[in-house]
This record gives C-alpha cells, structure tokens and sequence, in this order.
C-alpha cells in the first residue's frame, strides 16, 4: 500500500473510524489512539518491538477492536530535516506493516517528539524517571498523532 499524505489520507477514512498512531522507537513501540470525531488523541500503550509479524499480530487485534481505518506512523527526521537511515527504516517498515494490516498509512515528523513530552513529564507532571520511562512512548505517539490531527483538518468556513 502506498504511504499518503495527510488530507489524502484522512479523506479515506469511513465515518466514525479511528486512526492508530505509531511511534516506533529500538525497544518499544508507542501506540496511540484517535476519537471517532478525529479531534484528540489519547495514549493507549507500549509495545515491545519485536518481528514485524508479531507486532502486526498484536496491532491488527486494535485495528479489528477499535475499528481503525489508518496508521500514522512517526518519521524520525534529521534536525535539519533531511531524510537519514532511520526515516528510510520507518518508511520501509510502515510500508510493510500497512500491508500486513490491510490499511492505508501515512508518515508524520515526529523530531523531538519525546523530547517534548519528557520535559512536560518532568516540568509539569514532576514525574520520575522509572514511571516516565513507562509511559515515555505512548504519550509521545500522542503528540506526534495529535500534530497529524491538527494539521490534516479540514478548514472550516469562518461564520461572522
């Protein structure tokens, strides 16, 4: 399945389905979860990477039970914005797993995604180090889903 852009990507969407976002770090695989309204999205949880099968496995039993209609999927850019190694293994590997899950999918830049939300987690929520390493990923999938959210909707017209 082709990788699509924002708009296209929600325009595809049937009513009342969600959008899966994944931030895919080397151990674990932060998941988070639209509303049906496409306004928020939430955390939902941390997965431990593993083969592409099996977390396709565990992904597609959200995807069956939350009715989900698209993945988007963190893009790790350089800070200068160029597309290194690690964007060129995100875009492989979400490519495949779109496939093995039978549903469209776009990338989102996800720079300093953690980095934002570790700094909320320690400012804000004064949280310490063991519990932030346990919720680290799936809030930073909810950032960076939230981005694709904010940014892909649909203008509407301004009433006076």
């Amino acid at each position: 399945m082709p990788l699509f852009n924002p708009h296209d990507l929600r325009n595809l969407l049937q009513s009342d389905q969600r959008v899966l976002g994944l931030d895919p770090g080397s151990k674990t695989i932060g998941v988070a979860l639209t509303d049906v309204t496409l306004i928020l999205a939430s955390p939902l949880i941390g997965l431990k990477r593993r083969k592409l099968s099996e977390n396709a496995q565990e992904l597609a039993k959200i995807v069956r039970t939350q009715d989900v209609g698209a993945l988007v999927v963190g893009l790790p850019l350089s800070l200068d914005g160029s597309f290194g190694p690690a964007a060129r293994a995100a875009s492989d590997w979400t490519q495949a797993l779109s496939e093995k899950l039978g549903i469209p999918a776009g990338l989102w830049d996800e720079r300093l995604s953690s980095s934002a939300v570790n700094r909320f987690l320690i400012k804000d929520a004064d949280m310490t180090r063991g519990r932030r390493a346990e919720v680290v990923d799936k809030m930073a999938a909810a950032y960076m889903l939230q981005g694709w959210l904010d940014s892909s909707r649909p203008e509407s017209p301004e009433i006076f």
